[in-house]
């Protein structure tokens, strides 16, 4: 009892002292003391030199703006805050018709408890768009525009425009918007050539309706192919990427790490997560500028359709009782249709022959006759080597245009 009496006054003792020596620090006796004695100065310097590593303690110049203040945290944010201003949000209105059968419209007692019910109506979808000249040109993709009857465009300041279809080309799904402004922003454009797997990639856009949301992640491919993805009836390359693209991202651009331009997000896997595609910047523009000076964009066109061939393929396909000869190669592009009234029709090209040269290229996939024949245009003549029951044929076939909804 007596040392729990001891413990206790001496806690009361340092407890009183503590406060009184606080209330001596307080007084101006107290206070001119502590002024003399290194414990200020070691308080002074040790102050200034933890503040010099805080990123709070540095004020900005007295001439700063608020807005020259505020310091990007990281290189995302900084592509952000440059980029963010040039990327619009594109509200596309069309007349849809109703997805109710039209017969229904015609019965009696349809029209009797639906007399008001519209065959037509009025849609509005929802992408994005970036602007590429400060006079108001804008890139986005053809689907978001197609068929519109009138084009909304929002900056990011909050300003409204009209906006004028320039010209689409849904082969290549690239469309450019005329707004009418000045001194508009405008993105940095790079160099999709140099675009490699693993490179940072950023997206921003206004996916679900959510206005200049930015997503990041790298390129996780490049070179994809429409068929690959699911397009078949486009004819471009895609970049594939991680960075989140959901629907109202389309027409939006996919950045690298300084804010350049790579791509025009299009397109996402619809039974996937952390899939998606643009379309390479060089191919974007090629088609924009072609749409900027002329409206439309003519694409040249053989008139097959194509399926690429390999050993396993080639088996199966001998191994058919309805097949009249076997096939003799194991790699190249066979054609399965001509499309009548064709250039590839019009030369004696048959279903069943099989492409393995084209102007003394050797032949093995679709995409590659493609794109050769993309490369050489409309109205110029290729050297096709074709093999027909085993025997060699050659064919000049010279390219004619691409039907509108081909």
């Amino acid at each position: 009892m007596t040392r729990l009496l001891r413990q206790t006054f001496l806690a009361m003792a340092l407890f009183g002292g503590g406060i009184a020596y606080g209330v001596w620090l307080s007084s101006p006796r107290g206070q001119a003391w502590l002024q003399q004695t290194p414990l200020a100065t070691w308080s002074q310097r040790a102050g200034e030199g933890v503040g010099s590593l805080l990123p709070w303690s540095e004020s900005p110049p007295e001439s700063a703006s608020p807005a020259d203040a505020v310091r990007p945290s990281n290189f995302i944010a900084a592509v952000a805050q440059k980029v963010g201003p040039a990327v619009v949000r594109i509200d596309a209105t069309r007349t849809v018709a109703s997805p109710i059968d039209p017969e229904l419209f015609n019965q009696p007692l349809f029209r009797r408890f639906f007399p008001q019910l519209p065959q037509e109506f009025q849609q509005e979808g929802t992408g994005s768009g970036f602007i590429i000249d400060p006079n108001g040109l804008i890139l986005t993709n053809a689907h978001v525009v197609e068929g519109s009857e009138r084009v909304r465009v929002h900056l990011l300041d909050g300003r409204t425009f009209e906006g004028k279809v320039k010209g689409s080309d849904p082969v290549t799904d690239i469309a450019v918007i005329q707004i009418e402004g000045e001194n508009l922003p405008t993105v940095t454009l790079g160099n999709s050539d140099q675009v490699r797997p693993g490179d940072w990639a950023i997206a921003i856009g206004n996916p679900l309706g959510l206005d200049n949301t930015v997503t990041v992640g790298i390129i996780s491919a490049v070179g994809r192919s429409s068929g690959q993805i699911g397009a078949a009836n486009k004819r471009v390359t895609f970049l594939q990427t991680d960075a989140a693209i959901n629907p109202g991202n389309s027409g939006g651009p996919l950045l690298d790490a300084e804010g350049r331009v790579i791509g025009v997000n299009t397109a996402i896997f619809q039974r996937a997560q952390g899939v998606g595609f643009a379309i390479p910047i060089n191919r974007a523009m090629e088609i924009a500028e072609r749409l900027i000076r002329d409206g439309r964009v003519e694409h040249a066109f053989l008139g097959i359709r194509m399926i690429t061939l390999n050993p396993d393929l080639v088996a199966r396909l001998n191994r058919d009782p309805a097949r009249l000869s076997p096939l003799t190669v194991q790699e190249g592009v066979l054609i399965g249709e001509v499309v009548p009234g064709s250039p590839a029709e019009q030369v004696g090209l048959r279903k069943g022959d099989v492409i393995v040269e084209i102007d003394g290229q050797p032949i093995r996939d679709a995409e590659q006759v493609q794109q050769l024949v993309d490369a050489t245009g409309v109205g110029k003549t290729l050297t096709l080597r074709v093999i027909r029951d085993g025997q060699v044929r050659i064919f000049q076939v010279k390219t004619g245009v691409l039907p509108v909804g081909s």
